[in-house]
């Protein structure tokens, strides 16, 4: 009867070990409250960048809704739709995509699932949009201009650096804008670019970093995820500036980062969570989040490397932009 007892528990505790391997984290659950998954693109949530402001949107939500929220971390590519059907089987109320990257998945996933509400930020399917999904969207040219407008006039050298994660529509809006707020503040600087063609590389953002300030460029933007961390960790060894993306990236090197370029995620995702929450969620549709609706700007710390001259030309740029005055210009 004892070996009886002993192995019973040997194997209770073999289980409870294996809850919540594979990258996954749960919350305390509150069985009455919504049941919400985000599904990581690679990087993952402590990223710096655009999956922890998705992550700090949910975690917003659930201290002021009482939700229930959770994460699946993906580690390639190829576990999107593994990850999103796992979710699925978790009865969620909601399953958050998070990037550009995952589109494809999503759009699979959804299709396949008519039944479950998801939600994915940084793409727009247009009239494509599946009945069952809400896109959060942002005007990164916008976001990226901003930008722009402080480097074109804090060089010293008259050349710049963007530093690209994945070469997608998503980053590209970023590069446009940030080139033609350059080019609008500063007509003499030139803006040299670069995609590390991985938004999970810090060593390899670190080197082209590096380069791009070997050949005399004084600030970089980095629009590379986790990539653009070691973009960041380069400017603050090297003494060099830099701009940095989705959040305020300032902690990272607080004397050596500019401003960022923020795309406040974490309000989007908070958007659509609340009106889950409030029974107003609506799939097929489109939220777009721009310097109208205060989705994208400067980051708050701007103001401790940034002279305020400049942030006050960069604040009259930004309501020529609101008022129509001014359109940036497309490549």
């Amino acid at each position: 009867m004892k070996k009886i007892v002993c192995l019973i528990t040997v194997l209770m505790t073999t289980a409870f070990s294996l809850v919540g391997c594979g990258g996954n984290k749960d919350n305390a659950a509150n069985d009455d409250a919504l049941k919400i998954t985000m599904v990581t693109s690679v990087g993952g949530v402590t990223d710096g960048s655009f999956n922890q402001s998705a992550w700090e949107g949910l975690q917003k939500a659930e201290k002021d809704l009482g939700i229930n929220i959770s994460y699946i971390e993906s580690k390639q590519e190829a576990d999107y739709i593994t990850n999103l059907e796992q979710a699925v089987d978790g009865n969620n109320d909601l399953i958050l995509a998070t990037g550009f990257p995952m589109q494809q998945a999503l759009l699979e996933t959804a299709k396949n699932y008519p039944e479950q509400k998801f939600a994915i930020v940084d793409v727009d399917y247009g009239n494509e949009t599946p009945e069952n999904v809400t896109c959060i969207s942002f005007n990164e040219s916008e976001s990226g201009y901003i930008v722009g407008l402080v480097a074109g006039k804090m060089t010293k050298t008259n050349i710049v650096g963007f530093v690209g994660g994945m070469d997608n529509v998503v980053v590209r809006k970023f590069q446009n804008g940030y080139e033609a707020g350059v080019k609008a503040a500063n007509p003499d600087a030139k803006v040299l670019a670069q995609y590390v063609n991985s938004f999970a590389d810090q060593a390899k953002g670190k080197s082209i970093a590096s380069q791009m300030y070997s050949n005399d460029a004084d600030i970089i933007f980095a629009c590379a995820g986790d990539s653009g961390v070691g973009v960041l960790e380069c400017a603050k060894e090297t003494g060099k500036f830099a701009i940095g993306v989705d959040r305020d990236q300032n902690d990272i090197a607080p004397d050596n980062i500019l401003t960022s370029a923020m795309k406040k995620v974490n309000e989007g995702v908070y958007n659509v969570v609340e009106n889950l929450n409030n029974g107003t969620f609506e799939g097929g549709k489109t939220l777009v989040f721009g310097l109208n609706e205060k989705g994208v700007g400067l980051a708050p710390s701007t103001n401790k490397n940034v002279p305020q001259e400049i942030i006050d030309y960069v604040n009259d740029q930004e309501q020529k932009i609101i008022n129509g005055e001014l359109v940036i210009p497309n490549k």
